[in-house]
């Protein structure tokens, strides 16, 4: 709802109230932008500068529709870049990526000329999966407001996200200098490259971990010396760092290994309906799903399909949870839930899937070649993949169970997402797995001929062999390239991106291993479960 006047503000002509309302918005008094612009709409009705304003202060409040349709409303009006790039910036946040991408196509023609509006492009095309076109937008930004750290951090974040590794390390340390205690840089720089004896920041890391004072800081910082110490050949250290960072970061959340456990077992409840539900208008497309537990060589195989000449990756997407969502019509707050997964059972499926492709639409940069979506949770959903889209492939990663675990414990997923909870402790991550395991069981025997089991260990030890079985099940020709994988240039924007551009390599095969009596209380959990480790 709009904010009227108050008494005390009659009078006052519209440049002032607007330029009162700007200074609000800059310390970020919200209350204070709603009331001048208000009072602007409340005597002028159509203003756009007031509707653009009122529109920035309802978003802040949550008000995400109603600021779109202000938004909308200042930009037909008066298509300013600035508005253009904050109307993307919230089409994306509600995951209208069609209506995203479209305003940012139309902000390029007249682009805005202030640090915030070229940042918040950058980062609605980082969003949407196009890192090539954010990064212009990020330069922009720091050129302009070259002490800001969030645009220094936005900027080193593509470059490195684009394989320009050593920009990437400049960029970071030109923020550190700025900012020398930075935690998200420092674990930036960390994931970059593999570390080496002479080119480091242990000793750095250490002190400014000692330093940290909140919890987001000491899980960041250490997960950076972990990872630096592992790359150093110091594995007991990485080890003993990440456990006591897992554990404490553990003990700040409420995550219950049931919660995922009733997911699974609703998904499985509902595949009978779900397997002769109705396939309406089923759409000819063929993507490519790589699914299978995190950090298990998903990014690699997606970097062997997207090096096809007639393929293309369109990054980890959650078009499908989102279509399946949609259909189910929950409103819950989590996209994946047993509740969703219930009132999903007797959806079209033919229409999960045209609503999926419409969604992935704007992820895709060459419509003429097939594309993957190699977001890894989308084992939940291969059953409705297969009877959505009948010619889609699917792919399932398998990796020994127990460098699942240890690659799962050693990876900092997003922190403030709650799927991936599970991660910090070895036993929820080995209960985890046993589940999933039991699931692909199921998959395995419900869809003869769309799934293809690849395991990790089987790839790196005759990489030709796996190719070649791996393009055949896709529908895919040989290429040569597919061995080359590693001179992919597209952009890589997870954490295996140092990996992944380096050829293949047998470092991660067996290295649990080192860490048995560490591992102790997932190899229990495996062997009571009867899930074989030798």
């Amino acid at each position: 709802m709009l904010l009227t006047a108050r008494p005390t503000d009659t009078g006052i002509p519209r440049g002032e109230r607007l330029a009162a309302a700007r200074a609000a918005l800059a310390r970020s008094d919200w209350t204070a932008v709603a009331r001048f612009a208000g009072a602007v709409l409340a005597e002028r009705g159509e203003d756009a500068e007031a509707l653009f304003l009122h529109g920035l202060a309802d978003a802040a409040a949550g008000r995400v529709a109603t600021a779109i349709k202000l938004i909308e409303r200042a930009t037909a009006h008066c298509p300013a870049g600035e508005y253009r790039a904050q109307l993307a910036r919230l089409y994306v946040g509600v995951r209208r990526d069609g209506d995203a991408a479209a305003v940012l196509a139309a902000a390029e023609a007249a682009l805005p000329d202030d640090a915030l509006s070229r940042d918040t492009m950058g980062c609605v095309y980082a969003r949407l999966g196009d890192h090539a076109a954010s990064l212009p937008h990020f330069d922009a930004a720091v050129a302009s407001a070259p002490d800001h750290i969030g645009y220094r951090y936005n900027q080193a974040a593509a470059l490195g996200f684009l394989g320009r590794t050593d920009a990437a390390e400049a960029a970071i340390e030109a923020l550190l200098a700025r900012a020398p205690d930075d935690a998200r840089a420092h674990h930036l720089l960390a994931g970059l490259r593999k570390q080496s004896a002479g080119h480091h920041h242990v000793d750095r890391l250490v002190a400014v971990r000692a330093r940290a004072r909140d919890d987001r800081s000491r899980v960041l910082l250490g997960y950076a010396l972990a990872k630096e110490l592992d790359d150093l050949d110091r594995g007991a250290e990485a080890l003993a760092t990440l456990c006591a960072t897992n554990a404490a970061h553990r003990a700040t959340l409420s995550y219950d290994i049931a919660d995922d456990v009733a997911i699974f077992d609703a998904i499985k409840a509902a595949w009978p309906a779900m397997a002769s539900s109705p396939v309406t208008m089923p759409a000819a497309d063929a993507p490519i799903f790589v699914i299978g537990m995190p950090r298990t060589g998903t990014t690699l195989v997606d970097r062997i399909l997207s090096s096809h000449p007639g393929v293309e990756s369109a990054g980890e997407l959650q078009a499908m949870p989102l279509a399946v969502k949609a259909a189910a019509g929950t409103r819950t707050r989590q996209v994946l839930d047993a509740e969703t997964m219930d009132a999903a059972a007797t959806a079209d499926l033919g229409a999960i899937g045209r609503d999926y492709l419409r969604r992935a639409q704007h992820h895709r940069r060459d419509p003429a070649r097939r594309f993957v979506d190699k977001f890894p949770g989308n084992f939940h959903y291969a059953g409705v993949i297969a009877r959505a889209l009948p010619n889609a492939r699917i792919v399932c990663l398998r990796r020994h169970p127990m460098d699942t675990v240890l690659s799962n414990f050693r990876n900092l997923f997003a922190i403030g997402s709650r799927y991936y909870d599970y991660s910090y402790d070895l036993a929820d991550i080995a209960a985890y797995h046993v589940r999933f395991d039991r699931l692909m069981t199921l998959w395995r025997a419900a869809l003869p001929g769309r799934l293809l089991e690849l395991r990790y260990e089987d790839l790196v030890a005759d990489q030709e062999a796996e190719t070649r079985r791996l393009l055949d099940h896709c529908g895919l020709g040989w290429s040569d390239a597919c061995l080359s994988f590693q001179d992919n240039a597209a952009p890589v924007s997870t954490p295996s991106a140092a990996q992944v551009r380096r050829p293949m390599y047998r470092d991660a095969v067996a290295r649990w291993k080192r860490h048995g009596d560490a591992l102790a209380p997932a190899r229990r959990i495996f062997e009571e479960a009867g899930i074989a480790l030798d």
